[in-house]
């Protein structure tokens, strides 16, 4: 995500993660990174959108997201906590990762906003992410207007 010590290279710079997923393990005991579900800083095309196919359309996930956007005074970066509960998600799978969330937040320093989604309807369009970054003063995210 985005803390850092130092002035970072470009090379790092692209490294550097944009969103990642976090699931539960298999036994349910444990909050995991979720293999091969992240987005880097260097990749191609709409990370937005990316982030936006990533997610399961029928089981619940915690999401960090790097937000890029600029307001009328300046460009800013935010990281975002996101509780992704689909309504097609299984009850139980609901009820585990919604009494959990306090446990992996208090483990990020950094999270200027949190965002409950329960559907792709609540996140698909870049304006929704907008209104949770700071509203009608919001013009761009991630590069694209709104």
């Amino acid at each position: 995500m985005k803390v850092r010590k130092a002035a970072a290279t470009e090379e790092e710079k692209r490294m550097r993660k944009k969103a990642v997923l976090f699931c539960l393990s298999d036994d349910k005991k444990k909050i995991i990174l979720e293999e091969g579900r992240e987005i880097l800083q260097g990749d191609e095309g709409d990370p937005y959108l990316k982030f936006v196919k990533m997610l399961p359309p029928d089981d619940c996930r915690y999401a960090l997201y790097d937000a890029t956007y600029e307001t009328k005074e300046t460009k800013k970066e935010d990281l975002v906590f996101i509780f992704w509960a689909p309504e097609s998600a299984p009850l139980k799978s609901k009820m585990i990762y919604a009494s959990s969330k306090d446990a992996i937040k208090r483990n990020f320093t950094g999270i200027k906003h949190e965002w409950q989604v329960n559907g792709l309807e609540d996140i698909k369009d870049r304006k929704t992410l907008a209104e949770k970054l700071g509203g009608s003063s919001v013009i761009t995210v991630e590069g694209g207007a709104l």
